[in-house]
């Protein structure tokens, strides 16, 4: 994967964290810097973990996968990005609009938005990848967009919570299909 691949799928991958860091910010009366780099830290965190962990598990099988890793890697995309796209366009308000980020708090919803990070890993080892790039591009990438979204949900409340899970699961359906054409000798991109 290039290195702008690797950046687009950050940033889809990051839209998830985006989305509950809105509503943690929407929840702050007043914009708290340091409760914004607590959310950050533990959502970058995870989304570059999951990812090392992913990769490690699976190495273990390329040799057995080897000549479906594109349909691997197209099948987790696609499912994980219809999830978020699912997600997205559910009404409910988010049981996650708290301003708290003591440890069991924000280790829950770390780890519930960066399961697909560790599928993404998964997709790592059957791909060309630098994982240390790609892993530290993820985790900076979470960490902004955390920040972010704390930000613009002190601001403006929790209209772009669904939008953002929406582009992210628009993203990665994308990098799916693109990785799977790619390697069926479709297109080049």
């Amino acid at each position: 994967m290039k290195t702008i691949e690797l950046i687009i799928l950050s940033i889809g991958l990051g839209m998830d964290a985006f989305a509950v860091s809105v509503c943690k910010g929407l929840s702050m009366k007043n914009m708290n810097w340091k409760k914004a780099t607590i959310i950050g830290l533990y959502f970058g965190f995870f989304q570059l973990a999951m990812p090392v962990m992913g990769y490690f598990l699976s190495k273990g099988f390329e040799s057995i996968v080897i000549n479906i890793d594109h349909w691997i890697a197209f099948i987790l995309l696609g499912v994980i990005g219809g999830n978020m796209i699912k997600e997205s366009l559910k009404q409910e308000k988010s049981e996650n609009c708290n301003d708290n980020v003591n440890f069991k708090t924000m280790a829950i919803l770390a780890i519930a938005t960066s399961i697909d990070a560790l599928a993404v890993g998964i997709t790592f080892a059957f791909l060309n990848v630098n994982l240390l790039l790609a892993v530290s591009l993820i985790g900076i990438i979470t960490f902004t967009l955390s920040i972010i979204g704390v930000k613009i949900g002190n601001i403006f409340g929790d209209k772009y919570e669904n939008k953002a899970e929406f582009a992210g699961g628009v993203i990665l359906i994308f990098l799916g299909i693109k990785i799977l054409f790619e390697h069926l000798n479709i297109i080049k991109f």
